[in-house]
């Protein structure tokens, strides 16, 4: 149940504009603007990245059998999704086709990556909303109010299982944190009996914590009436989307490999691609107060911070994969979907679920699915092969994408014959969903400030629109062309605008 309600109450502003800078339990950095018109209800309101990191233009140059080990560094919290999407890209550059033990490995590691992924957010990012109360005192809305409240010892299980998902990544991919073992065509390092029978115990214990992690989530938050008309409010967390996200050749939901499913509003899928195709599908559009790009759909086009058919705003994720996927290959995780769709059927919900608070509803389903994958692969004896390289041809470009746990991740590169990088894009996952991000953090605030009347608890209300994305906003700024996207206005004496002058 929430806790007490403390200081909360309704104070009028007369100012114009609301900051919330920082905003919290994200990471990488961020402000969201709000504006009040004259009866102080939003005109308008922005998240804003105020930060640059220049990958797409320093690994020019470099030898691409780098790029792996240096984007990878692009984040601490979800490094090995860049280093899969990395070396998946090599296999297309260097035209190579890893052996079965080298992909399974890969899986292995990436489930390792969702598992301790998955658990901190819902655990240390988004719990402090629900286990606490979206209104309790900032100083206890964090990780140490969850434990207090939960207890010790679910904190102590939290630490552990998100450590045996590192330790999986550890054991396969030679770190826990930026990884180095992605080569074309496959892995760098064996794994013997030992390190495989290791993984599959802590691999079973993470089954045994998703499905607990399940139960907090139904016993907690959908047991809850209040937290489930928060999710079900249209007018605060709601928009009709296109969705994104990876397949198998049965549209099942598949992390590491696979083809790019897409589906409108309805469900219907309106194009699936492979990665070499992405140019075809998806746009970029940038605007001059962010350093975060916005794609879109390329056939439907851009229209602004707007949902619906006619707008070409996709979201990735959690919540994406859900919509877009037709269920998951492993037993438990897919009974949790169905139930999922019982249970928004019976509130009237059919088809694509919109309400944006069920991303963190569809990343418990994930959870599940990772811990099961996870087991089936620590299982299976045949990764102890030593047939972990495959031949690779020479360079020239390729197209490499896997699911990050925060959406659909996309790395390009080009090369010369001698194998350095001609030229490198980048699409990230919080990019991917940026463009839903604004949106949803408009209509929070539209939704929820009234008057004027603004509380600590309302204004978390309107970060909670962003935080169930998990954004990574450290991986998802760049400008379009490797710089800041600038806008410089001339004025003059008087204050007009005598000229503007932008690089975009």
């Amino acid at each position: 149940m929430p806790g007490p309600i403390i200081n909360d109450t309704p104070t009028k502003t007369t100012e114009k504009k609301i900051t919330i800078d920082p905003i919290t339990r994200l990471e990488g950095h961020g402000k969201i603007e709000i504006f009040l018109d004259d009866a102080g209800n939003v005109a308008n309101a922005y998240l804003q990245v105020p930060e640059l990191r220049g990958f797409e233009r320093f690994c020019i140059g470099r030898h691409v059998m780098e790029l792996p080990v240096l984007t990878n560094r692009l984040c601490g919290v979800c490094p090995a999704a860049h280093h899969i999407a990395s070396t998946k890209a090599l296999d297309a550059v260097f035209q190579a086709d890893p052996p079965e033990t080298a992909k399974k490995l890969r899986e292995l590691f990436y489930m390792g990556q969702y598992t301790h992924s998955h658990i901190a957010h819902f655990y240390a990012l988004a719990a402090p909303d629900f286990v606490l109360g979206p209104s309790a005192p900032s100083n206890k809305r964090n990780v140490l109010g969850v434990v207090d409240a939960v207890g010790v010892e679910i904190g102590a299980e939290v630490i552990k299982h998100r450590s045996y998902g590192q330790k999986v990544q550890e054991i396969v991919g030679g770190r826990a944190t930026h990884p180095c073992f992605g080569l074309p065509g496959g892995v760098s390092k064996q794994i013997s009996e030992e390190e495989r029978a290791n993984m599959e115990e802590m691999a079973k214990s993470c089954v045994e914590f998703a499905k607990f992690t399940k139960k907090i989530l139904a016993d907690i938050v959908l047991a809850n009436q209040d937290y489930l008309n928060l999710i079900l409010n249209q007018d605060a967390y709601y928009l009709e989307t296109y969705y994104m996200g990876m397949v198998d050749k049965n549209n099942k939901s598949n992390f590491y490999d696979g083809d790019i499913r897409v589906v409108d509003q309805t469900g219907k899928e309106v194009v699936k691609f492979k990665p070499d195709e992405y140019l075809d599908v998806i746009a970029e559009h940038v605007e001059p107060w962010t350093y975060m790009k916005m794609p879109y759909l390329k056939k439907v086009g851009w229209k602004g911070f707007v949902d619906g058919a006619s707008s070409g705003i996709y979201r990735v994720g959690p919540l994406g994969r859900v919509n877009v996927c037709e269920g998951y290959t492993t037993p438990v995780a897919q009974a949790e979907y169905e139930a999922m769709a019982k249970t928004m059927k019976d509130l009237g919900v059919t088809g694509p679920v919109h309400h944006t608070l069920a991303y963190h509803w569809a990343r418990v389903i994930e959870l599940v699915y990772a811990a099961e994958r996870m087991l089936e692969l620590a299982s299976d004896k045949s990764i102890t092969s030593d047939d972990i390289r495959g031949e690779f041809k020479e360079p020239k470009e390729g197209v490499g994408i896997c699911e990050a746990p925060r959406g659909t991740l996309i790395h390009h590169y080009t090369s010369d014959k001698n194998g350095l990088c001609t030229s490198i894009n980048m699409i990230v996952a919080t990019t991917n969903n940026y463009a839903a991000i604004n949106t949803s953090v408009k209509q929070a605030a539209k939704a929820l400030i009234k008057n004027g009347e603004v509380s600590p608890g309302l204004l978390n209300k309107v970060e909670m629109a962003f935080r169930c994305y998990d954004p990574c906003n450290s991986c998802g700024t760049h400008a379009l062309n490797g710089g800041p996207a600038l806008e410089v206005n001339v004025r003059r004496k008087d204050g007009a605008v005598a000229e503007t002058l932008k690089n975009f």
